[in-house]
């Protein structure tokens, strides 16, 4: 995307030297100032939503971490009050959770898929939850406390498998590209090449390119440079079982 962007410019200073005085006179600048002006405009306002969008997506993405931490510490410390019975189901939670951790922030990123591990086990939770025998009202308080919890824990999770196929639809990332390369043509199309010239068409084509490359990571919150902290799930896992 860089590279077609700073080319663009490069291409308009390369078009100065070859179009003759009567098409680069003071009309002609205007014309297309006025062109470009409008193509600016529009691709500010795209930028912007495109930036609070992918933000957004982001903040969501961060806070059902948290909440999923918080889910699994709460349900914890409900099977703890049940009765040492359910020493297993904490256990299995607990390895649910660290699996979790393991497989969504990977260091050689082979996994980026944050419901994977668990899918293999709430189903065990909630099936080993339900068999549980209680034995008075706060137990059976306890048990439906505990399943409601662990049917939360799970619709957190599919809304985080389902999030995790959102992205930037590619037709709008290379209409994006279009904008930028006339933009930076009309930057070229007018300038005596000099190296001031080429440095600032070079500057300002790496910052606009910056600014999508920023929008991209957000919406890739597990893998990248801008990742999701898993502060809170290992906050989370440090408490579970004690």
């Amino acid at each position: 995307m860089f590279a077609c962007v700073f080319g663009g410019g490069l291409l308009g200073i390369f078009l100065h030297s070859l179009l003759p005085n009567e098409h680069l006179d003071s009309d002609s600048k205007e014309a297309v100032r006025l062109g470009m002006a409008l193509v600016g405009t529009t691709l500010a306002l795209v930028l912007g939503l495109l930036i609070a969008s992918s933000k957004g997506f982001y903040d969501t993405q961060n806070s059902e971490v948290t909440q999923v931490a918080a889910d699994v510490v709460l349900l914890d410390r409900v099977l703890l009050h049940f009765g040492p019975e359910t020493k297993e189901i904490r256990e299995l939670l607990r390895s649910s959770v660290a699996s979790m951790v393991d497989v969504t922030w990977a260091r050689d990123g082979s996994d980026k898929t944050p419901s994977a591990p668990f899918a293999a086990n709430e189903g065990a939770v909630f099936s080993k939850i339900q068999q549980l025998s209680p034995h008075n009202d706060n137990q059976r308080f306890l048990q439906s406390q505990a399943l409601s919890m662990a049917i939360q824990l799970g619709q957190t999770r599919a809304l985080m498998f389902a999030q995790k196929a959102s992205s930037v639809p590619m037709p709008l990332l290379a209409v994006l590209v279009f904008w930028l390369v006339l933009l930076f043509m009309s930057f070229g199309l007018f300038v005596r090449p000099n190296v001031v010239v080429v440095v600032s068409l070079f500057a300002s084509a790496l910052a606009v390119c910056a600014a999508i490359f920023l929008i991209l990571e957000m919406y890739q919150p597990y893998g990248g440079l801008i990742q999701v902290s898993s502060a809170p799930l290992r906050a989370a896992l440090a408490q579970l079982g004690q």
